[in-house]
């Protein structure tokens, strides 16, 4: 068997970004680059013995993934012999060849192949389906798989995207078994998605996670357009509530759209519910009313009833782009008290630039940018920080021209929706844009403070 490969060591404290990790993972280090056998081209090749004589073909290659380990190992083979497909475990293997497996014994006790917990069969469910590229951000496809011995055991180690291998698998059978590492991904950077051809739903996905949660919303919006329906279904299973809404968030709405017509009611209300209200409107508007209806009867009544009434202003005004949440404090509140205030708002940072300074009557006073209150004392008064000259305002009847024109105007990143002297809703910039830009969809670009 071909010599154990190790780790490249990184020098401690030296500071390198994600696309220079990847150089330094495993799949770059020589004695296993030099060991890569592709699946696609070992598939239907013999299996021999010690001996040498021909005991059947390799049909699939199974790993075990959800344990954890970045490098899935192999268990073991499915081999054909005759009309039986037998399980030889890996313990039985001496080496992978680019064109047949060599195993360590003349004699085998050969068991009928049957999947256990947590095994995945490589070609069956993994080869030529979608995966995640946390890395490189993008939906791949793959076109063929790389197996090494690493640390003891053979294990999983790249995933192949290049065209090339996809004309090696079609083409003479002699091209085959030769890998053709041009577009090589290493494993720890992928993340499998989509259905596993009848294998058990919990090994469709790796243990760690880790690489999607690093992933801004923008990024996780730009996965789940590029997926398909299975595959979606799968990441928003992985992500956290708020990751699957703040993505939801920055997607094209006919994307939007279409995920919410893909899951069930109650997994789509929950997700409207975890958007922001002004997203969620937009998002409701996009489902039409039958399904917009079926949606509201499962959300939180409380949460239905301030989106219905949002959804009574009409799209192409400034109540229709408005987001209600507002950060309201009195003339009379200190800044401490504020601070702790919007403490409580973590998961709104991104949509929360100032603070509506209001009167005893809840009428508005001043609109306080944050900046001024990060570097107020904390026992000031709010009412010592507002300053005499009007605040720039709309009306929620406003049309988008007038609140493109205030926003030049108050040279703010987002402006109060005043009714009857009160503040009911806030537009932030990136709003204005969605909505002047329609046909564009939705721009990636971070939020306020992010």
């Amino acid at each position: 068997m071909a010599r154990a490969a190790t780790f490249p060591s990184i020098p401690a404290g030296h500071r390198r970004g994600r696309r220079t990790l990847r150089s330094e993972r495993i799949i770059a280090t020589r004695a296993v680059a030099e060991s890569l056998v592709s699946l696609a081209g070992l598939q239907r090749r013999p299996v021999r013995n010690q001996a040498g004589d021909e005991i059947g073909r390799l049909v699939d290659v199974v790993a075990r993934w959800s344990d954890g380990q970045t490098y899935p190992p192999v268990t073991g083979l499915v081999v054909r012999i005759g009309r039986r497909l037998a399980f030889v475990d890996a313990a039985s293997v001496d080496r992978l060849g680019w064109a047949e497996v060599w195993l360590a014994s003349s004699r085998l006790d050969l068991m009928d192949f049957e999947r256990r917990p947590g095994e995945v069969m490589l070609g069956r469910d993994v080869l030529d389906h979608q995966l995640v590229d946390t890395d490189g951000v993008q939906v791949i496809r793959a076109a063929d798989l790389y197996l090494a011995p690493v640390l003891g055991r053979i294990r999983l180690v790249g995933v192949d995207v290049s065209i090339h291998s996809l004309v090696r698998r079609l083409g003479p059978v002699r091209w085959r078994p030769r890998p053709t590492p041009d577009r090589v991904i290493d494993w720890s950077a992928i993340q499998p998605f989509g259905d596993s051809g009848g294998g058990p739903s919990e090994v469709r996905l790796r243990t760690s996670n880790d690489g999607l949660h690093r992933l801004r919303p923008g990024e996780l919006a730009d996965l789940l357009e590029d997926l398909e329906r299975p595959a979606r279904a799968e990441l928003l299973d992985v992500l956290d509530p708020g990751e699957a809404a703040d993505a939801l968030e920055e997607m094209d709405p006919d994307e939007v759209r279409n995920l919410l017509r893909e899951v069930e009611p109650a997994r789509a209300a929950a997700l409207v519910e975890g958007m922001e209200p002004d997203e969620a409107v937009d998002a409701l508007r996009a489902l039409g009313r039958v399904d917009r209806d079926v949606l509201l009867e499962w959300m939180d009544p409380t949460i239905a009833g301030r989106l219905v009434a949002l959804l009574d202003y009409p799209e192409d005004q400034a109540g229709g782009i408005m987001t209600t949440l507002l950060v309201v404090a009195r003339t009379d509140d200190t800044v401490e008290e504020v601070r702790r205030r919007l403490g409580e708002l973590t998961e709104h940072r991104h949509d929360v630039d100032a603070v509506a300074v209001v009167d005893g009557d809840g009428r508005l006073v001043w609109d306080l940018p944050l900046f001024d209150l990060v570097v107020a004392p904390p026992a000031a008064r709010v009412g010592q920080l507002v300053e005499h000259e009007a605040t720039v305002t709309v009306a929620p009847g406003a049309d988008l021209n007038e609140v493109a024109s205030r926003f030049v105007e108050a040279r703010r990143l987002s402006l109060l929706v005043v009714e009857a002297g009160r503040p009911v809703g806030r537009i932030l910039a990136d709003d204005v844009v969605d909505a002047l830009l329609p046909s564009k969809g939705r721009l990636h670009f971070p939020r306020f403070l992010q």
